[in-house]
C-alpha cells in the first residue's frame, strides 16, 4: 500500500471503493459484520442443527447426480455434501482427496435428511489428518462483488499494522463513560483472542464492540450539533409573532385551537422571532391539526413584509393546501400562488412573475417550487410537508431560493418541515438531532375512533355487502389498491381492473378512479366530484394517502393490506373518521399470510396511536428503510442499534455537547474520522 491506496491493484480499489474504503484508516474501521466458530469441529452425528458449524468427516466418494436435479454430491464418513452449482475443478479435487484419504472439514448448517446428515453449498477446506484448527473465531466482513473474505481478512491485517488507530477522544471522556481504548478495541474486534468472550462478540455486547458503537454514535451527534450551531450562527429575517395579519386571523378563527396546537403555535413563533433560522420539525398524527399551524407561521412571513412557500409531495395535498390557505388567508388580502402540472403555459407565467415580484406573499406548489424557474423576492420560511417523502438536496434548493450572502453575513429563510409519519423517540435522538422538534399530540374534537377489520379476500362479498349498505345510507367509501398495471408476479389486481369490476358488481353506485398517472385536471376533477359527494365509491391508489378530507368518508377497503408498509396504512386509515358516523377500515389480505405481513397487519389492527405504530414500524424495519429521503445526508450507523443501545446514544448525546464546548479540535477530528466526505449534506 502506497500513500493512501488500500491495495495495489486499481481493480481491488474500486472494489474497495464501492464499500466506502479509500484509505488504510477506514479499511481498519471496516469491522465484522459476523464471526464464524471454527474453533471446534463436530462429528457429522454430533453436529447441532440450530446454528453454523464446522464438521469434520473422510471423504469417500464424489459423483454428479442428475435427479432430482443435476448437482455434485460429495459421499463422506457420516455425512454427504450437496452442490447444486458447481465447477469441474471441484469434482477433480475431491475425487484426489478420495484418493488420499483426506478429511473435509465443511462449515454451514446441518440438517437431517433422508441420505442422513446432510449440508448444501458449505464452505469448506480439504485438510490432512491433524490439521490444527484456528484457536479464535473467523471474521466475516461486508464484502462486494469480486472481493472474497481471504482477501479483506489480508487486507484488514495489513491496515491493522500500518494505520494510525491514534486516540480521539480525551482520557477524562473515557473515564467518564467508561471505554477502553480505541486501538485495543478495533484490534480484538478484528482478531479476537481465544480468551475473548464468544457469546458477547457475536451479540455485540463485548467492550471492544460497546467503544466502537459509542464512537459512531457520538460522531452522529457531533455531526448533528455541529450542523445545530453552525445555523444558529446564520442570520435569518425576524418574523413578528403579533403582526397585524395573524392577530385578526386568530381572532376570526369559527374554532378553538386545542392546547397542543396552541403550545406549538407558540414554539414556532417564537422561533420566528428570533434573527437566526428555524429548523423546526412539526410532528403530529393524521388529523391533528398541522395545516392550521403551518397557515399560522406563513402569516407571521407575510406580517413582516415577507414570503413563505408551503412544498408538498404530491398535487393533491398540494390542491388541498391551496384551498385551506386561500378559505382562510384570502379573506385578510393575503394573495396564494399556487404551481401545478395542471397550469397552463400563461398561467405558470403568472404564477411565477407574482412570486418574483413578491406580489404573490405565499407560494403553494410540489417540486415545481425550488426549480430553477423558481424565483422568490424575499422568501422568509420555507414550508416543507411530509418532508420525508423529499430528497435532502430537495430541501436544499427551496431553502436556498431565500438565501441570501454579503460580505458581513449569509442570511437563510427560516424552515418548518412538517410530518404525520410519527418519528420514534430513539430517531429523535439520533437522526433528528439537528432539528428542534414540536410535537401535535392531541386530536381535535369530534374524531372518532376508526375501527379496524382484518378480512380475508375469500370474503370479498362480505365487504361489496358492507360498500352499499355504507353509500345507500348516504356516506361515501374509498376502495384502495396497491397498483396501477398489472404486476409481473400476475396476483395483484390493478386499481383499471377493480374499477371496472366494482362498476359491475355495484350497479347503481356511482364509482370513481384516480391514480398517480391521470392528468392533473383529470386527478383535480375526481376529487372535487368525490369530495362534493358526486361519485359514493372512490378506487384509488395510494395518491390518497396524504391531503384528502371527505368527513362523509366513512369506509375504506384496503386491498392487498399485506403489500403496504405500516406507515402507509396508518396514513391511509387516517383519511376516514372525519365525520360524525362511525368509520371502519377494512385490511382485505391474501391468504398464506408471511411471518413479516401477519406481524404488519396485527400491529395496525391492535393500535390506533401512530407514535406506537412508527416505534413498531421502526423495530421491524431498521433506520435505513424507515427513513427513506428524510435524512439521506445523515450517516445511517453501521454498528450501533437504536432500540438496544438507547441507553449509549444518551451517553453519547451528553458527551457531544461536553466534547464540542470542551474540545472543538478533538470533536472534528472524531467526526472526520467516522463520517469523513458522509458529513456533506448534514445542512439540510
Amino acid at each position: 500500500m502506497a500513500g493512501k491506496k488500500p491495495g495495489p491493484a486499481s481493480g481491488i480499489e474500486g472494489k474497495l471503493a464501492r464499500l466506502g474504503i479509500r484509505s488504510r484508516a477506514e479499511l481498519a474501521f471496516h469491522l465484522p459484520l459476523r464471526y464464524e466458530d471454527e474453533t471446534a469441529v463436530f462429528a457429522p452425528e454430533a453436529a447441532p442443527q440450530d446454528r453454523p458449524v464446522l464438521v469434520e468427516a473422510r471423504v469417500l466418494k464424489p459423483e454428479v447426480a442428475y435427479r432430482p436435479r443435476r448437482q455434485l454430491v460429495v459421499r463422506a464418513e457420516g455425512l454427504v455434501l450437496r452442490f447444486l452449482n458447481f465447477y469441474g475443478s471441484q469434482l477433480k479435487a475431491f475425487q484426489r482427496a478420495a484418493d488420499e484419504g483426506l478429511l473435509v472439514r465443511a462449515y454451514g448448517d446441518v440438517r437431517r435428511g433422508f441420505f442422513g446428515v446432510e449440508m448444501i453449498h458449505p464452505r469448506y477446506r480439504l485438510v490432512r489428518e491433524g490439521e490444527p484448527l484456528p484457536d479464535a473465531l473467523t471474521p466475516v466482513y461486508p464484502s462486494t462483488k469480486g472481493l472474497s473474505q481471504a482477501q479483506l481478512r489480508a487486507m484488514v491485517l495489513d491496515a491493522l499494522e500500518l494505520a494510525p488507530l491514534e486516540e480521539t477522544l480525551p482520557p477524562e471522556l473515557l473515564r467518564r463513560h467508561a471505554l477502553q481504548g480505541i486501538a485495543q478495541s478495533v484490534r480484538l474486534l478484528h482478531q479476537p483472542p481465544p480468551e475473548a468472550d464468544t457469546a458477547a462478540l457475536m451479540e455485540r455486547t463485548h467492550p471492544a464492540w460497546r467503544r466502537v458503537k459509542f464512537d459512531e454514535l457520538l460522531a452522529q451527534q457531533l455531526s448533528m450539533r455541529m450542523a445545530y450551531r453552525a445555523r444558529r450562527g446564520r442570520d435569518a429575517p425576524a418574523l413578528p409573532a403579533n403582526g397585524a395579519l395573524l392577530k385578526r386571523f386568530l381572532a376570526k378563527l369559527p374554532f378553538r385551537l386545542t392546547r397542543a396546537q396552541r403550545r406549538v403555535m407558540a414554539e414556532i413563533l417564537k422561533d420566528l422571532a428570533l434573527p437566526h433560522p428555524m429548523q423546526r420539525l412539526l410532528q403530529g398524527d393524521v388529523g391533528s391539526g398541522k395545516t392550521i399551524v403551518a397557515a399560522i407561521a406563513c402569516l407571521a412571513a407575510v406580517d413582516a413584509g415577507r414570503q413563505a412557500a408551503v412544498m408538498a409531495p404530491t398535487e393533491i395535498l398540494a390542491e388541498q393546501h391551496y384551498r385551506k390557505f386561500s378559505d382562510w388567508l384570502a379573506p385578510l388580502g393575503v394573495r396564494i400562488a399556487w404551481l401545478h402540472g395542471g397550469l397552463t403555459k400563461a398561467g405558470k407565467k403568472a404564477a411565477l412573475a407574482a412570486l418574483a415580484s413578491g406580489e404573490a406573499q405565499i407560494g403553494v406548489g410540489t417540486h415545481a417550487l425550488f426549480q430553477d424557474a423558481s424565483v422568490f423576492a424575499r422568501l422568509a420560511l420555507a414550508v416543507v410537508d411530509e418532508q420525508h417523502r423529499f430528497g435532502v438536496r430537495q430541501r436544499l434548493a427551496l431553502r436556498g431560493k431565500g438565501e441570501t450572502r454579503s460580505a458581513q453575513a449569509r442570511t437563510a429563510p427560516h424552515q418548518l418541515m412538517m410530518s404525520a409519519t410519527p418519528i420514534p423517540r430513539t430517531l429523535s435522538m439520533s437522526y433528528y438531532a439537528d432539528l428542534d422538534v414540536s410535537v401535535i399530540d392531541e386530536m381535535p374534537p369530534g374524531r372518532r375512533p376508526v375501527a379496524t377489520k382484518l378480512v380475508s379476500e375469500a370474503r370479498r362479498g362480505e365487504v361489496l355487502a358492507r360498500i352499499r349498505a355504507a353509500c345507500g345510507g348516504g356516506q361515501q367509501a374509498y376502495w384502495v389498491c396497491p397498483v396501477i398495471e398489472e404486476s409481473k408476479e400476475g396476483d395483484l389486481q390493478a386499481a383499471i381492473d377493480t374499477y371496472a369490476a366494482l362498476s359491475a358488481e355495484l350497479k347503481g353506485l356511482r364509482v370513481g378512479l384516480v391514480h398517480g398517472r391521470l392528468p392533473a385536471a383529470e386527478k383535480a376533477a375526481v376529487m372535487a366530484a368525490f369530495g362534493a359527494g358526486r361519485i359514493q365509491l372512490l378506487v384509488a391508489t395510494t395518491v390518497i394517502e396524504v391531503g384528502v378530507d371527505v368527513p362523509k368518508a366513512s369506509l375504506m377497503v384496503i386491498e392487498h393490506a399485506e403489500r403496504f408498509g405500516l406507515a402507509q396504512l396508518h396514513q391511509l386509515r387516517g383519511r376516514i373518521g372525519r365525520g360524525s358516523v362511525e368509520s371502519a377500515c377494512i385490511l382485505l389480505y391474501a391468504s398464506p399470510l408471511s411471518q413479516a405481513a401477519r406481524s404488519r397487519l396485527k400491529v395496525v389492527y391492535e393500535n390506533a396511536d401512530g407514535f406506537e405504530i412508527a416505534r413498531q414500524d421502526l423495530a421491524l424495519r431498521g433506520p435505513g428503510e424507515y427513513l427513506g429521503e428524510a435524512q439521506s445526508g445523515a450517516p445511517l450507523l453501521r454498528f450501533a442499534d437504536l432500540e438496544k443501545d438507547e441507553p449509549l446514544m444518551i451517553s453519547a448525546r451528553d458527551a457531544a455537547e461536553a466534547l464540542l464546548d470542551a474540545d472543538p479540535a478533538a470533536a472534528e477530528r472524531h467526526v472526520e474520522r467516522w463520517l469523513g466526505a458522509r458529513r456533506d449534506l448534514l445542512r439540510a
